[in-house]
């Protein structure tokens, strides 16, 4: 796989694969010795992660309008992924009952964890016109409880999302491939940025491991570095 020139990422999965077969015949006694034991996965190198600026965010939340109930729910969906830096699979996985508008925060909830992140003044105003004018409008089951729903009533995709956060960006002039993984980045970033802790950035994110998290910290002392070769007369 390295002659082909595979990234080391999939020469690391494929691994994993390959060890735990043979692991499992060693183990229900179909070989007697584990050819894989002393192969070595290639070291990944993590890619520092592509944030916006904070203009760009501005700009890109500014797109939606606030007439229609697309608009609505873009907003509100926009809003909620940049104040709360979740998951795109955990923004369209939201419940009603994840929002507590109140005391402004949200439940986050993968697998068995559950994790509540606050929520600023943007977010809850556009949640609220959201619940109030929009989501009336898409839904069809009055039973049903998914918070972000596509035309059909139905639960919006990823996929849905992705195409979404695209054309907004395009709208907004940012240059490149926009992602909502980018948001959440950005979301982690910028909170650093302006005196955050790692540890509750970490909780937030959802970071099981610390050193994931500290990956972000990494871009921010690459800021701060330039920022010193601009302004340091001596730098």
């Amino acid at each position: 796989l390295e002659k082909e020139g595979k990234a080391a990422a999939t020469i690391s999965r494929e691994l994993a694969s390959i060890k735990a077969f043979f692991s499992y015949l060693v183990k229900e006694r179909k070989i007697n010795r584990d050819p894989a034991e002393f192969l070595r996965a290639p070291k990944i190198e993590r890619k520092i992660p592509v944030i916006l600026t904070i203009e760009e965010i501005h700009a890109l939340l500014a797109q939606p309008g606030n007439t229609t109930a697309k608009e609505l729910r873009d907003k509100a969906m926009l809003e909620v992924l940049y104040a709360t830096g979740i998951r795109v699979s955990e923004l369209v996985s939201l419940h009603v009952d994840d929002v507590n508008l109140p005391f402004e925060y949200i439940r986050c909830t993968t697998g068995s964890k559950s994790r509540m992140i606050p929520i600023g003044t943007k977010a809850k105003e556009a949640l609220w016109e959201y619940l109030k004018k929009g989501r009336v409008q898409l839904i069809h089951n009055p039973e049903e409880t998914v918070l972000f729903l596509n035309y059909g009533g139905k639960k919006m995709t990823r996929q849905g999302f992705w195409k979404i956060v695209k054309n907004y960006a395009e709208e907004a002039g940012i240059p490149g491939e926009i992602t909502p993984h980018i948001l959440r980045h950005s979301f982690a970033v910028h909170l650093l940025e302006n005196g955050a802790d790692l540890r509750s950035v970490q909780e937030m994110l959802g970071h099981s491991d610390i050193s994931t998290t500290q990956i972000y910290t990494k871009l921010n002392n690459t800021k701060i570095k330039s920022v010193y070769a601009k302004a340091h007369p001596r730098a």
